[in-house]
């Protein structure tokens, strides 16, 4: 089990023709797959342009949805969340400054592509019948982040400490993986 924190508007994005049924179908899919994998999620959508006076929240099972309140952005309730949890979050955002923060306050980052991916993975084996990706799922996660070429490029030059290890900043984001 998990806490994952989702910047919501980030990984649906905004340019849809009804904002309204998508992040719906957002909110019911995040629930089935929190019901599949059994983690606490939590989903935070922008209420700053349109959104109530005060923050709003909705707790079904394992999902409480938030709005944040209207001129309000979301990245900063995100921000506000993890300044007061004492809990080891996954954040789950593309947005550099949330995913800065959380890497550096101890808290797994995760890019909404990387969670999409794992989220579609796991609605699409639950249909299937099984509700787990099977155990081969996080070796293979690790080998493949470890012998990508793209990923060591991509990774930033290090002053300190062994050259072949891994960071922790990357360790930590595996292990999340590993999880979702």
């Amino acid at each position: 089990m998990a806490y994952i924190l989702i910047d919501g508007y980030n990984l649906i994005g905004t340019a849809h023709d009804n904002l309204e049924k998508v992040r719906n179908d957002l909110i019911e899919k995040i629930l089935k797959y929190s019901e599949i994998k059994k983690h606490h999620i939590t989903l935070v959508f922008d209420g700053w342009k349109s959104g109530q006076k005060e923050q709003t929240a909705m707790k079904t099972r394992d999902l409480t949805v938030i709005y944040s309140r209207l001129g309000e952005k979301a990245d900063i309730l995100i921000i506000r969340l993890l300044k007061s949890s004492t809990i080891p979050w996954i954040v789950v955002s593309s947005d550099r400054e949330i995913s800065e923060y959380a890497a550096t306050h101890d808290h797994a980052a995760v890019s909404s592509a990387e969670f999409e991916e794992k989220l579609y993975l796991a609605l699409r084996n639950s249909d299937e019948g099984s509700s787990h990706a099977g155990p081969s799922a996080g070796v293979s996660l690790l080998k493949d982040n470890r012998d990508n070429d793209e990923d060591i490029a991509s990774r930033p030059a290090r002053s300190k400490g062994n050259p072949r290890q891994l960071s922790k900043r990357l360790k930590k984001k595996i292990q999340a993986l590993s999880k979702l």
